[in-house]
């Protein structure tokens, strides 16, 4: 699995717990081992800007997912075919307002903002109902999942 972790950021971010949780999610989604994603931190003036240039919306958001090859989730029988995934960026001057306002830390809400990114990555959306059931469900799964493997490590 190759994740490309790459903080453009003035904020110091604990990079291998990321990276340890995308590919624990990347696992648990039954992806490729060859498959590539990347992840980019940048600060809030930078975020704006792509917040706007591909969303057309004003101010900084807390993350953003570019999909390359359109993968999708695999099974234990038939895992993703390896290609690339796509980016992930992430603001962690956003993330850090956010976690204070939901009372965890900055990486903590680092962690749920990279999940959310890698399922859009992987074609799960929560504009509808239904979806978001189905994305927010998965997206608590992975990180129980993920805190209770470092637990026992």
């Amino acid at each position: 699995m190759s994740i490309e972790i790459n903080n453009e950021s003035t904020i110091a971010v604990d990079e291998t717990a990321l990276q340890r949780l995308a590919a624990y999610a990347l696992d648990q989604l039954h992806v490729h081992p060859e498959a590539e994603l990347a992840i980019v931190l940048v600060d809030e003036g930078a975020m704006e800007q792509l917040h706007v240039q591909w969303m057309d919306e004003p101010g900084p958001t807390d993350v953003l997912s570019f999909p390359m090859d359109e993968l999708r989730p695999g099974t234990e029988d038939a895992v993703t075919p390896a290609g690339l995934l796509g980016d992930i960026v992430l603001c962690p001057q956003v993330a850090a307002a956010q976690a204070e306002t939901a009372g965890h830390s900055t990486l903590e809400e680092l962690l749920l903002l990279t999940t959310h990114g890698l399922l859009h990555l992987l074609g799960f959306d929560h504009a509808e109902p239904d979806e978001e059931k189905e994305m927010f469900g998965l997206q608590r799964d992975i990180l129980i999942g993920f805190h209770m493997t470092e637990r026992s490590k």
